[in-house]
């Protein structure tokens, strides 16, 4: 499952973190059906005066995904369910007003199943990808979590978390192109230095790619990972649609617009079986107004390992 939770800050448009939508988010995961073994989160905070000014915190240290994490293990004991999951956090960027007091922070997270063995994460340091060219000092800075598990069945299996840049407003396509999304010569520059990442720091051929990468399904960006890079992009392959057909399934939403900008991408090797319980923005669903985007829920098939 990837979701981006526009800092459990969707009430207020972003500008300040709410209990009830901690509270609701994570009431709506311990009702799901079937509960993801992963889910990647993006647009997670650490320790902000936007994370606490409406938010309270319950002690001193407390961060946003503690507060998840306290919330989404007891509504789970509420509804009778027994399973637990861990959590790790990858910060991203800081905006400061004094050395002890930030503005907002911005960061990712991936919460896994207890029974997921961990290999290795990159959480102490994730990966920078940002492409930064002018007003280099304000860039917000991206990244790409890692995580690799041991699959029950021996596999390995390799989980990359993102969050690529909106497009450059100081670039010509900004300005001259009817799409936008996925069309800035920076962001494009993001994917390819994730692509990078991604072949160097895989465990296995077995990984999947999620992520908010702020791009439309046939973007430059789009056509990057799948073209170039070689991804497969699962969601289209499942339901088996067009370019044109996957960019009206929209998974954001910005006042009218609706756009396709959440992707999960794989390996080929990865086997997918379905998205069921994943709705397009603006339509009923476990997850509807909960933030300014939807989440992507697939189920895939991981191959038993051979015997030596």
């Amino acid at each position: 499952m990837t979701y981006n939770v526009r800092y459990f800050g969707h009430a207020t448009r972003g500008l300040a973190t709410t209990s009830a939508a901690i509270h609701r988010i994570a009431r709506s995961l311990s009702r799901m059906d079937q509960l993801p073994d992963l889910i990647c989160l993006q647009e997670v905070e650490t320790q902000s005066l936007r994370s606490s000014t409406m938010n309270k915190q319950w002690h001193p240290e407390e961060t946003q995904l503690d507060r998840l994490m306290l919330e989404l293990h007891a509504a789970l004991a509420h509804e009778g369910r027994s399973e637990r999951f861990l959590s790790y956090y990858f910060p991203a960027h800081v905006y400061r007003l004094t050395n002890r007091t930030n503005i907002y922070t911005t960061g990712l997270a991936v919460i896994a199943r207890d029974t997921l063995q961990v290999d290795h994460h990159n959480a102490t340091k994730p990966h920078d990808i940002t492409f930064r060219r002018r007003v280099r000092h304000l860039k917000q800075t991206r990244i790409c979590a890692h995580v690799s598990f041991k699959h029950a069945c021996g596999q390995t299996l390799d989980i990359f978390n993102t969050h690529l840049s909106l497009p450059s407003v100081f670039s010509r396509e900004f300005w001259t192109g009817e799409a936008r999304m996925g069309f800035g010569p920076n962001q494009l520059e993001e994917a390819r230095v994730l692509a990078r990442f991604i072949e160097q720091e895989k465990r296995s051929n077995l990984f999947v790619v999620v992520g908010d990468f702020n791009a439309l399904p046939g973007s430059p960006v789009d056509r990057y990972l799948r073209e170039e890079a070689g991804l497969v992009d699962a969601f289209s392959r499942v339901k088996q649609v067009s370019v044109e057909e996957a960019r009206a399934f929209a998974t954001a939403g910005f006042m009218n617009l609706r756009m396709h900008l959440d992707h999960v991408y794989s390996s080929p090797e990865v086997e997918w079986v379905d998205f069921a319980g994943t709705f397009p923005f603006g339509k009923e669903g476990a997850f509807a107004g909960l933030s300014d985007h939807v989440p992507l829920i697939g189920r895939c098939k991981v191959p038993v390992a051979e015997a030596a």
